[in-house]
C-alpha cells in the first residue's frame, strides 16, 4: 500500500520539479524492497497491548506496524500482556527504555490511566489504537485509531435483523474488557430481537466450547451467536454443531480461518476493524508527528471499521488474510 502511494506520488511531482519526481521515485523503489524510504532518525516506537499469547488479530496488528516502521526507518518493539496492571507495566519499562514514541491499547483503562500519564509527562507521544477510544484524549493520547465499538456492534445487530434473527447469545472471553462490552451493547441496542450475554474463560478453548454448547442446549430458541474475535469463531461453530438445530454463527474480526469459515457457510458474517491498518497508521501518524507535528483528524479517531464482510467478499479478501494483512 506504502509503495503504490509512494509511486503515484513520485508522479504526480515529476510533472512539477525533475529533481523531487526523482527523489519520490528513489522512496517509492526502497519502499517497495522493505527498505527505510526516509532519512529521518532511527527512532524507537513501542507497542503495548491487551492481547493474549497466540491472538491472530494482533498478529496482524503487528505485520502493519512492522510494514510502517520498516518504511519510516523506525526501531519496533512489542509487548503484551492480558492482565492490565501487567500491560501497565510493560508501558513502564517502554518508559523506561526512553521509547521515542508510544502505542497503547485501553482495553483496562483503569489500569493503564496514571501509566500513560507518566509517558506523556515524560514527553513521549501516545496513540492509542484497538480500544479505549472514549477515554484517548482524556489521558493524554494523540489520537484514537480503530473502530467505534457501539458502532460495531450496531451494525452486527442490523445484519442480524436482516437476516430474520430472533434471539442471539453475544460470547464475551474476556471479563473486564470495556471495548467486549460495548461490542454487546452495539448489538442489544440495535437488534430488535433479544441478546443474552455469554462469559467464557478466553483462554481456554474446551471450556468456550462447552460454555457455549451448554447454552444452546438449555435454550433452543437461541438463533444466531456472536463472538467477540476470529480466533473464537471456528469454537462457537463446533459448539453449535454439538448442540444442533439450526443457529448461525458470526464473529467480530477477521482472519484466514474466519475468511474460509464465510466461503464454505460455516459462518453467516463477520465484522472487520481492519487490524493490520491500525497497526501500520499507529506507526506512520508517530513518525508524522516526530517529523513535521502532523496528527490526522486534529486529534480525533481515526476510524478503520467496521465493514460486514459476508461470503461475497470472503473470496476477494481471501488472498490478503493468508499474507496476514486482513
Amino acid at each position: 500500500m506504502s509503495a503504490v502511494l509512494a509511486a503515484v506520488l513520485g508522479a504526480t511531482l515529476a510533472g512539477c520539479s525533475s529533481t523531487g519526481g526523482k527523489r519520490a521515485e528513489e522512496r517509492a523503489a526502497k519502499a517497495a524492497q522493505g527498505r527505510a524510504a526516509v532519512d529521518t532518525p532511527r527512532w524507537t516506537f513501542a507497542m503495548v497491548t491487551h492481547s493474549g499469547d497466540g491472538d491472530t488479530f494482533w498478529d496482524i496488528v503487528q505485520n502493519g506496524a512492522k510494514q510502517a516502521a520498516a518504511k519510516d526507518n523506525i526501531k519496533f518493539l512489542y509487548a503484551h500482556d492480558v492482565e492490565g496492571n501487567k500491560q501497565a507495566q510493560n508501558v513502564q519499562a517502554m518508559i523506561d527504555q526512553k521509547v521515542d514514541g508510544l502505542i497503547v491499547t485501553l482495553a483496562k483503562p483503569d489500569a493503564m490511566k496514571d501509566v500513560v500519564a507518566k509517558a506523556v509527562k515524560a514527553g513521549i507521544p501516545v496513540i492509542t489504537v484497538n480500544s479505549g477510544s472514549d477515554k484517548s484524549k482524556e489521558f493524554g493520547a494523540l489520537t484514537h485509531i480503530g473502530q467505534d465499538e457501539v458502532i460495531a456492534g450496531e451494525a452486527v445487530g442490523e445484519q442480524l435483523n436482516q437476516r430474520g434473527k430472533k434471539k442471539a447469545v453475544c460470547v464475551l472471553h474476556e471479563q473486564g474488557n470495556v471495548g467486549h462490552e460495548q461490542r454487546c451493547e452495539g448489538v442489544k441496542k440495535a437488534f430488535k430481537g433479544e441478546v443474552q450475554n455469554l462469559y467464557v474463560e478466553g483462554t481456554n478453548m474446551p471450556s468456550v466450547q462447552s460454555s457455549i454448547e451448554a447454552k444452546l442446549q438449555s435454550d433452543k430458541d437461541i438463533d444466531a451467536v456472536v463472538t467477540l474475535g476470529a480466533p473464537f469463531a471456528p469454537t462457537a461453530v463446533k459448539a453449535a454443531q454439538q448442540a444442533g438445530g439450526k443457529v448461525e454463527v458470526d464473529t467480530f474480526d477477521l482472519n484466514a480461518k474466519v475468511a474460509e469459515a464465510l466461503q464454505n457457510g460455516s459462518l453467516g458474517f463477520a465484522v472487520d476493524q481492519d487490524p493490520y491498518l491500525q497497526g501500520y497508521e499507529a506507526v506512520d501518524l508517530l513518525w508524522l508527528y516526530r517529523y513535521n507535528r502532523d496528527m490526522l483528524g486534529g486529534g480525533r479517531p481515526v476510524l478503520t471499521g467496521p465493514q460486514i464482510v459476508t461470503k461475497d467478499d470472503a473470496k476477494t479478501l481471501a488472498e490478503y488474510t493468508k499474507r496476514g494483512t486482513r
